[in-house]
């Protein structure tokens, strides 16, 4: 893991911090959340401050990491149930 110090600027904002991801990941990061700024900021009037834009943002975050743990809860207890069955057929 790398754990040198990353200085970027996200959406006009300067941040500095220590990082187990890889600086790939963390541009990745950058991109994803600077595109759905810009999608926010399409989405809604021209009016709105960007602390409401940005807590949208985080609400539509948090609303896809969660569907995507359900996902992998889900997942996982398929491959459990499969194992199971596996065991018992051998």
């Amino acid at each position: 893991m790398n754990q040198d110090t990353i200085d970027l600027t996200v959406l006009g904002l300067h941040v500095a911090f220590k990082s187990g991801a890889d600086m790939h990941r963390v541009q990745d990061a950058v991109r994803c959340v600077e595109q759905r700024f810009e999608d926010q900021q399409m989405r809604f009037h021209k009016g709105q401050t960007k602390d409401i834009l940005l807590t949208f943002l985080a609400l539509g975050l948090a609303d896809d990491l969660l569907q995507l743990q359900k996902k992998l809860a889900d997942v996982q207890e398929q491959i459990s149930a499969m194992l199971s069955k596996i065991e018992r057929e051998i």
